[in-house]
């Protein structure tokens, strides 16, 4: 799965391209957004478009989406594409439906997309949508929309007593407080537009994952330097930020090899996998490379070291019969086994040009 989403840099000097646009955190402040491509669960990103911070709308990220996959042999693009609602409109479903690709976005709440909530809530026929949440579906034709499509309607009902907030007046913000009780009922709700015919369970549950996003955005922005570096130029700060992405997924695949089980990040795999000391011996023609490691979770990483070292060995005794890219696949098969269940990553037929 693709998942495709935007975060914004606030800036503090003159840079190129500090522009004053969407700035949820800092508000007023000139900021760069960046337009990321991701593979889902694995947090790798595939590429990053940097753009001045008033170019933040979908419309200024779907070019470099489309140039990312029209790059692509069309056997190795994603099943999916997932966005939240800004990809939900008709621009880009309508260029996905035409590439053949599958999507799953959340929509705005329209006008039309309430209607069609009142109606919903009026019936019974909700089914299981998971953590506690219940789905319908419908059929949408909204306004802009070039044909119907599936959505998904979801609600969620809240059993807590609620605070509201009233911000009619800027001055003096006014709480109200709602009880919910017996005779009373809260519900919150979203709706999912989808090319995709998988039940409504699975539908909910895809669309929940993609929150993991936001974890990937906070691991680049804090842990590896999206937030930190200053350029004074467009060009020299695409290259960085793509770097910084290039350098991560390295790390990420290397702490793989470690544990393919779980992403560990880099704020704890960094000082674990890098806090030591290593010394290389020479004798009686071998090379020995002792490895003294300084953290006090020690054990962990001396398992880590054995692990890696030991596929690195087996690696090495086949490595004569395979080139530098068929090395590199045994690499990302090895990271990845949690995922391709024991598959073997096969590199792409090279055609003679003859």
């Amino acid at each position: 799965m693709l998942d495709v989403d935007t975060t914004i840099k606030p800036l503090y000097g003159e840079q190129e391209g500090a522009e004053l646009g969407y700035n949820p955190h800092k508000p007023g402040r000139p900021s760069h957004c960046y337009h990321t491509y991701m593979l889902s669960n694995l947090r790798l990103v595939l590429s990053v478009d940097v753009q001045p911070g008033d170019q933040h709308n979908v419309k200024h990220a779907t070019g470099g989406l489309w140039s990312l996959l029209d790059r692509w042999d069309r056997g190795r693009w994603p099943t999916l594409l997932r966005g939240d609602l800004a990809w939900g409109i008709e621009p880009v479903m309508a260029q996905a439906e035409q590439r053949n690709l599958a999507y799953l976005f959340r929509l705005r709440t329209t006008k039309n997309v309430s209607r069609a909530l009142q109606r919903a809530m009026a019936q019974s026929d909700w089914s299981d949508a998971g953590q506690g949440w219940q789905g319908k579906e419908t059929s949408l034709r909204l306004e802009g929309w070039s044909r119907q499509r599936r959505v998904i309607l979801l609600r969620r009902q809240l059993k807590r007593p609620l605070a509201i907030v009233d911000h009619g007046d800027p001055a003096q913000p006014r709480l109200g407080f709602a009880e919910v009780g017996p005779d009373r009922q809260v519900w919150e709700y979203a709706a999912l537009v989808t090319s995709l015919d998988s039940e409504i369970l699975t539908l909910g549950q895809l669309y929940r994952d993609r929150a993991d996003c936001e974890n990937t955005f906070d691991e680049l922005k804090n842990q590896w330097g999206w937030g930190g570096f200053t350029t004074q130029d467009l060009k020299r700060c695409r290259l960085l930020a793509r770097s910084v992405a290039l350098i991560y997924n390295w790390w990420s695949l290397f702490v793989r090899l470690a544990d393919p089980q779980h992403h560990r990040e880099a704020i704890t795999s960094r000082p674990l996998l890098l806090t030591a000391l290593a010394r290389r011996t020479h004798h009686a023609g071998q090379v020995r490379l002792t490895v003294s490691s300084t953290h006090g979770e020690q054990h962990l990483a001396r398992r880590a070291y054995l692990r890696i070292a030991g596929f690195m060995a087996r690696l090495r005794q086949s490595a004569e019969q395979l080139d530098a890219l068929g090395r590199w696949y045994r690499i990302l098969s090895e990271a990845l086994r949690h995922y391709l269940h024991g598959r073997q990553l096969e590199p792409p037929i090279r055609l003679n040009p003859a």
